[in-house]
């Protein structure tokens, strides 16, 4: 088993000229709103553009040439606001300012709407960016979470519990901690029976394997968590042995379920449905023209947002 977040780049990642292919939505994607006369002011001014707002990223390819794109996953972020810029289409108006932060390099973004008077592009950017940090319980590995209410597991917005397992041991100590297992098809969550702050919660994206192995105790459950949330090892005893093999069965039956459509927790929608994805990426006919490594690497630094004192490590994607 390996955890879907291997292959999740889009929310934790900055991008530039991504394929046709990046640009589509990956399973569990949805495009929320789409702009059509956004201005990339700080690396492309003058160039007029549409930005593509899903709930893991933002997406902005120039109309002209969509071939100069950018992709900026929401997990970047680290402050979103508006201020003043200058831009060649509209002059001096109000923008929206995204800093990031990704493989330790600073990026800042400035996006400005072409057409006058419209509020949108700060709205929509800004609400589904709320939305996917308000909706960290379905994404990331919680230890000692508010989880429990009244011996019952707090339930996220489109969960639904699938099995509840009594007489569950949590192996993390010498004598280990009698609790209560819920296997949902989000997340696994364990908490201890005689303290319910003393707990986990592990989002399927973030299992990286789940095997039953043999252990001082006996055959155990053992989950290994994704390095990005830890690399956790975390192991549970449920007797009989009928009763761990069937509860292994069913977890690797509702993460192959997920895998295949993994619910993000961004819920958000546009009172307008824009177009699908699919729809609005065109795939870019090759020209004649070959861009020069040293013009790859000026396009990059123009959204540096520390200057040239950051040395830029970035993977380029042709």
């Amino acid at each position: 088993m390996a955890s879907v977040l291997d292959a999740l780049w889009e929310d934790r990642d900055v991008r530039f000229d991504i394929t046709v292919q990046q640009m589509k939505t990956r399973p569990g994607e949805v495009l929320i709103d789409c702009l059509d006369s956004i201005e990339d002011t700080k690396g492309n001014n003058g160039d007029r553009g549409r930005l593509l707002v899903t709930n893991l990223r933002i997406i902005w390819h120039s109309l002209a040439l969509p071939r100069v794109n950018l992709s900026v996953g929401y997990n970047t972020i680290i402050n979103i606001t508006t201020r003043t810029a200058n831009s060649k289409l509209r002059g001096q108006t109000e923008a929206l300012y995204i800093l990031t932060k990704s493989n330790n390099t600073r990026f800042e973004f400035i996006f400005t709407n072409v057409v006058p008077g419209s509020p949108r592009l700060f709205t929509s950017v800004i609400a589904v960016h709320r939305a996917y940090e308000t909706s960290k319980m379905y994404r990331d590995l919680k230890l000692r979470a508010a989880l429990i209410q009244n011996k019952q597991l707090r339930l996220l917005p489109r969960e639904q519990v699938y099995d509840k397992i009594n007489g569950v041991w949590n192996l993390s100590s010498d004598q280990g901690n009698l609790g209560t297992f819920f296997i949902t098809n989000v997340r696994i969550v364990w908490h201890a029976n005689m303290n319910e702050s003393f707990n986990v919660s592990i989002p399927y994206l973030q299992i990286w394997s789940i095997r039953i192995r043999d252990s001082k105790f006996g055959l155990a459950l053992v989950i290994e968590s994704s390095r990005q949330s830890g690399g956790y090892v975390l192991g549970f005893k449920i007797d009989p042995v009928e009763k761990l093999q069937d509860a292994l069965k069913e977890i690797n039956s509702l993460h192959k379920v997920y895998s295949a459509n993994p619910i993000f927790g961004v819920d958000y929608e546009m009172e307008e449905k824009p177009q699908p994805l699919e729809e609005l990426t065109v795939e870019q006919p090759p020209d004649d023209v070959e861009i020069e490594p040293d013009e790859q690497t000026d396009a990059f630094t123009a959204y540096f947002a520390d200057g040239n004192k950051v040395k830029f490590q970035y993977i380029y994607n042709n």
